[in-house]
């Protein structure tokens, strides 16, 4: 049994990495040589590094790779994307491709207000406290806020409204101030938070002298279902267009691909998976931005379920001889603070990207999903998903075998006439080695 410790937050980074090591390895020498593997070799890096979270005993990589061709808006795009998973990256690469010569992907940013709450019960009666917000307490919120919100007023941004919402008819006095906010290129989270946090105190404190009943803030705290900070991505062209498999006609091709994302419009086991594919893409390039992934994965499936069922977040129709694919996806983004200014490789993202505004991000995070659920579904409609994610998982096989430089070289070309699966790849190392 694993021993517990006190004070572990207080010792030194050396002194953590012992005590881990000392606990639960057999072999201490071995695992701290790997843990110091992949520090890095500048010293102030890695200080960056070993500050950016609590605890740190190294650094766990991703690979940052690139998607070439991307062409959104009229402007061409090199998107960077940090992502594990094989074939992601590939399969981007090859729709941004397809679609390069075929008018590109197109994206428009739809509103980017986001949303914040203060929770709050109040056993009184609910007009009174409608009066007490309307005609007392909704200016005073904003004024006391304003040493929080004059520097992002100066940008444009700010507090775009205020609301009171009786939620009593799901939890006994239960209401909310649902708060409105533009964060501009920011992602907002400290700016929402702290002007939440103010509106609180100002509550109580206004309420302690206006108001006969009890009521009691329980939390303050920005919202990750963003559903009016919105981007649309599209594609379209003549059916005719779609060649490119000789062995499926053009429209052959346009309506399976309709249909199979009706199937995900209308089956949820198969909407799940059909949006990780898109997510995919987005997580990739969100990641590589020094974006919160896990907030825009919440929102975005929030999203899907927007209706009562979790359906597709794209859309496909074949009208009038054009074929049509696209996408309403919420993303709150940032391209200035967090991360943004501080991880060397996230700057080198953005400049990458030519230093977006935050809305630019948003269309080319959007594309970037639209692009691998076009692959994914090109793929699933035509040859099948494991033809192509097969071969590019194939490296990964070898390196769990520790092939050699020499037989990596005749297996990837033995695989390039064959189909790749795990145990075809063991069966051919294996003859290779006798």
């Amino acid at each position: 049994m694993a021993k517990t410790i006190t004070g572990f937050s207080k010792l030194s980074k050396s002194e953590k990495i012992d005590w881990l090591v000392n606990t639960y390895f057999t072999n201490s020498e071995s695992t701290k040589s790997l843990l110091k593997q992949y520090w890095n070799a500048d010293e102030k890096l890695q200080q960056l590094h070993d500050e950016f979270i609590e605890n740190t005993i190294t650094n766990y990589y991703l690979p940052l790779g690139v998607a070439p061709n991307f062409l959104i808006n009229n402007s061409v795009y090199t998107i960077p994307m940090a992502i594990e998973e094989s074939s992601v990256v590939a399969a981007a690469s090859k729709a941004a491709k397809f679609w390069f010569d075929r008018g590109g992907f197109k994206a428009q940013v739809i509103s980017t207000q986001k949303i914040g709450q203060v929770h709050f019960t109040y056993d009184g009666d609910s007009e009174d406290l409608d009066v007490f917000f309307n005609h007392v307490i909704k200016q005073t919120f904003l004024d006391d806020a304003k040493h929080i919100t004059k520097n992002m007023e100066k940008r444009g941004g700010g507090i775009v409204d205020i609301e009171l919402r009786n939620k009593t008819n799901v939890l006994d006095n239960y209401y909310q101030l649902h708060a409105t906010f533009e964060t501009l290129d920011a992602m907002g989270a400290n700016f929402i938070n702290s002007c939440l946090e103010q509106f609180a105190i100002t509550l109580k404190r206004e309420a302690s002298k206006s108001l006969n009943a009890n009521l009691n803030v329980v939390m303050s705290i920005l919202s990750n279902y963003v559903p009016n900070c919105l981007v649309r991505a599209e594609v379209s062209c003549p059916v005719e267009k779609l060649t490119e498999n000789p062995n499926v006609s053009a429209q052959e091709f346009a309506e399976k691909f309709v249909q199979a994302v009706a199937i995900a419009e209308v089956e949820p086991f198969r909407a799940v998976t059909h949006n990780k594919g898109i997510m995919n893409g987005i997580d990739a390039v969100v990641l590589a931005t020094g974006n919160d992934f896990r907030a825009v994965e919440a929102g975005v499936h929030a999203y899907a379920s927007r209706n009562g069922k979790y359906t597709s977040l794209t859309h496909a129709e074949i009208k009038n001889g054009t074929f049509s694919f696209w996408m309403e996806i919420p993303l709150a983004l940032g391209t200035v603070g967090g991360l943004t200014k501080l991880h060397p490789l996230v700057k080198l993202a953005l400049e990458l990207l030519g230093e977006p505004s935050a809305k630019e991000l948003m269309q080319i995070v959007a594309v970037a999903g639209l692009a691998q659920n076009f692959a994914a579904l090109r793929s699933l409609t035509t040859t099948g998903i494991q033809e192509g994610h097969m071969k590019m998982h194939l490296m990964n096989i070898l390196n769990q075998f520790e092939a050699t430089s020499e037989e990596k070289t005749k297996l990837v070309e033995h695989f390039k006439t064959n189909t790749v699966t795990h145990g075809a790849v063991v069966s051919e190392i294996e003859k290779l080695r006798r």
